[in-house]
């Protein structure tokens, strides 16, 4: 997993909440990272159809769905990468050796299995229930 899926829910939870247009560059400032990395993310998103664009002086992003119905498995399945994948393998297929030549597809076979309860319970959560959970903590630690 990268960090496109962060910047994702990051981005869709503050368009949820701002309701209204917003630049790529408020957007990069909120979530503290570059506008051209946060407009790579957010073509993803529009291809999926969880956000609209506006060009212009007066566009930006912004989030009219339903966050209620918006789970993080949709948002995971629009940014396209898995949520558990192996950056390395150990040993090699070619080698003669049953464990280094095995290792790795096994491996690819539990992270395969990973993904797919990672992305069970992405379809718990949705945007809005993000938006809860930031706000009762801020409730919480003002109390």
């Amino acid at each position: 997993m990268t960090g496109e899926f962060t910047i994702a829910v990051h981005a869709l939870v503050y368009l949820n909440h701002k309701k209204k247009m917003v630049s790529s560059d408020e957007l990069a400032k909120n979530v503290c990272t570059h506008p051209a990395r946060i407009r790579k993310v957010m073509a993803k998103l529009k291809k999926a159809g969880l956000l609209t664009t506006k060009e212009g002086a007066e566009g930006g992003y912004s989030f009219t769905l339903d966050a209620d119905k918006v789970t993080l498995r949709m948002v995971n399945e629009a940014i396209g990468e898995p949520m558990v994948a192996a950056s390395w393998h150990s040993g090699r297929s070619d080698m003669e050796c049953l464990i280094a030549s095995g290792m790795a597809s096994v491996m690819d076979g539990i992270y395969a299995d990973l993904d797919d309860v990672c992305r069970q319970q992405l379809e718990k959560t949705t945007i809005a229930g993000i938006d809860r959970m930031i706000f009762r903590e801020k409730e919480k630690a003002g109390a």
